[in-house]
């Protein structure tokens, strides 16, 4: 399956706009990573590009992604996109972390709703402006973006550590990238200025 054909179940399948961001989001955080793996970019980038497009038609953790995973069969996708997206939800698929793009993939999903949330409560709403001590700021602040479990992040982070680069990347080293993965695509996430002055929901 190439992007092209990515993007278009993409938009199909969900229409909201603070999804797709995700989505989009993800998907820099992993081929950012997968560079710096030597992994295949393209691969990794259409795991994450796709890891949510069921949840509107299956908002619950009982059903997604499983029941998504149909679709992109029957779409061409094939197991090496199919499995680490079912991994991102084991206890319900039963698929384990094993290869590295399934420890990126959960270490990279829910960091992004923080910096996303980060950005959008800033009156430029540029992610380029954005700095990692604002992060932790926000980071700290249990009331802010409450939907980001903080201990999974740590969790996944440090699996992703262990699993990848022999314990060496910390919390906020992991952050680091994936807001600088993101900022490198800050047109498409449309946090590039342009929301300035609009109101958005944060979080």
């Amino acid at each position: 399956m190439d992007r092209g054909s990515a993007w278009q179940i993409v938009t199909e399948y969900v229409n909201d706009v603070g999804l797709r961001r995700h989505m989009l989001a993800v998907e820099a955080a992993m081929r950012w990573y997968a560079d710096k793996l030597d992994r295949n970019k393209d691969i990794w980038g259409l795991v994450g590009l796709l890891h949510d497009f069921d949840w509107q038609i299956h908002p619950t953790l009982d059903q997604h992604p499983k029941d998504g995973a149909p679709i992109l069969r029957q779409r061409g996708c094939d197991d090496a996109i199919i499995r680490p997206i079912l991994s991102h939800n084991t206890a319900v698929t039963g698929v384990e972390r094993q290869n590295s793009i399934d420890f990126a993939l959960l270490a990279c999903d829910e960091i992004t709703g923080l910096i996303i949330a980060s950005v959008l409560v800033r009156p430029r709403k540029n992610i380029r402006d954005m700095t990692i001590k604002s992060v932790k700021k926000k980071w700290k602040d249990k009331a802010f973006a409450v939907g980001v479990d903080r201990s999974h992040v740590e969790n996944t982070t440090t699996d992703f550590s262990n699993a990848c680069f022999d314990t060496n990347l910390d919390l906020w080293q992991h952050i680091a990238n994936v807001l600088a993965a993101m900022q490198g695509v800050a047109e498409e996430l449309e946090l590039d200025g342009r929301l300035a002055g609009s109101i958005e929901k944060a979080c």
